[in-house]
């Protein structure tokens, strides 16, 4: 999905025409870019990428944020992503590998197939449907004596990106410890069984029975060893319009995109986090000094309501930002506010227990008390105003964060 042509057009929003709390006009906002340091270790912003990214987010601009980080990612080169399909000999994997490139056996392009062991080395092919991605036909475990760890080193594993398991007819030792194996490298991978068509023909148990208890029986096993639950696919290798095979192919879009842009959205992720902690820092210090006062929209430094949505707006996060967001990446805003904890006072007061204890009613009782020794009420007061802040501050960043990475993943797997 590409976001709307009104996307560069939005301004953001102000409330009941005040100013921006962050807006180019505010003090706030001038001083807090002009002590923002460079990172030269953002890696995929360039220092006047991350200068205006400063500056966007100083204004409690998200859109356009989000709109530098998309181009950023349009220019990334296309990043080759290969997938290995692996598994018992005898399993099907030459045929599965022709099915999912939607091939026949008998054209040229296609994997050899047979009754007997067909494939004797690594062989790579091309995936016209899903470009630069390469798919390896490894030969099968099983056939010869060969240990795992042999295995694993001859078919080179640390160069794939992704691994298929082929099975059928049973979900062997051989494929399990393939999955520990892969796990432990840190990798995904499927399980893809693979002859559900044969296994319809013999079995007299219903579709839905039959394929409940094959996905049981690899799971049980791979339970024994304490592999994690990965995506299992009951497919047939020749009818890949039936089952499973749909919603594999939709996985596997998701995954390669998620591959592509792991390095880049990693290094864009950790170049917005930096600013805005930067700016978490700023207000901090603010804060602590009671300098923050007199800023915009905060008319009682006290009502924490008034408060939080003053460093929502400022942060780019406010329902009507998040509208506008929403609107031009074809969203819905309830998407983004749903991974919100910050949306009301409520909200962040019940995930963390800190504020919650700083505004029980325990804690009001004892600033009523506190009000009649105006010594400790001018050294206990500020202190716990500033705790109450801080902790509110902390959950608007991280709001900011979140909806960030959900637009830009959004965006690599459209």
């Amino acid at each position: 999905m590409q976001p709307s042509q009104e996307f560069c057009e939005v301004t953001p929003l102000l409330i009941d025409g005040a100013v921006s709390p962050l807006s180019p006009q505010s003090p706030l906002s001038a001083s807090f870019t002009s002590v923002l340091p460079y990172h030269k270790d953002s890696g995929i912003l360039s220092e006047a990428e991350a200068k205006k990214a400063q500056k966007a987010l100083a204004d409690g601009n998200l859109l356009e944020v989000v709109f530098a980080a998309i181009e950023t990612l349009r220019r990334v080169p296309s990043t080759r992503v290969n997938i290995a399909v692996t598994g018992d000999s005898g399993n099907g994997m030459s045929t599965f590998i022709n099915a999912l490139r939607g091939i026949g056996h008998e054209e040229e392009a296609s994997a050899p197939t047979g009754v007997v062991r067909t494939t004797q080395t690594r062989a790579s092919y091309s995936f016209s449907c899903f470009p630069d991605v390469v798919l390896w036909d490894l030969p099968g475990m099983g056939a010869t004596s060969q240990s795992l760890e042999d295995y694993i080193v001859e078919m080179q594993f640390s160069q794939y990106d992704l691994f298929i398991i082929i099975a059928s007819e049973q979900f062997s030792m051989n494929h399990v410890m393939l999955a520990k194996a892969i796990e432990e490298m840190g990798k995904k991978f499927y399980i893809v069984w693979t002859k559900l068509d044969m296994d319809l023909s013999t079995r007299m148990l219903t579709e839905g029975q039959l394929m409940k208890n094959i996905r049981e029986n690899i799971l049980e096993n791979l339970q024994k060893t304490r592999v994690r639950k990965p995506p299992i696919f009951l497919i047939s290798s020749l009818e890949p319009s039936w089952h499973d095979f749909p919603k594999l192919r939709d996985t596997l879009k998701e995954d390669l995109s998620d591959i592509r842009y792991h390095g880049p959205l990693q290094n864009l992720f950790h170049a917005y986090k930096e600013i805005i902690n930067d700016k978490v820092t700023y207000l901090q210090e603010k804060i602590a000094t009671n300098s923050f006062q007199n800023t915009p929209g905060m008319r009682d430094i006290d009502d924490l309501a008034e408060c939080l949505k003053t460093y929502r707006l400022s942060f780019g996060v406010n329902d009507e930002s998040l509208q506008q967001l929403a609107r031009s990446m074809g969203k819905e805003s309830s998407e983004y506010k749903a991974i919100m904890k910050s949306q009301d006072l409520q909200a962040v007061i019940t995930r963390g227990w800190k504020l919650k204890c700083l505004t029980c009613r325990v804690m009001k009782m004892f600033l009523i008390l506190l009000s009649y020794i105006p010594s400790l009420d001018a050294l206990i007061a500020p202190y716990i105003r500033q705790e109450k802040h801080n902790r509110m501050l902390e959950g608007v960043a991280e709001d900011t964060m979140t909806v960030l990475k959900k637009v830009l993943k959004d965006f690599t797997s459209s």
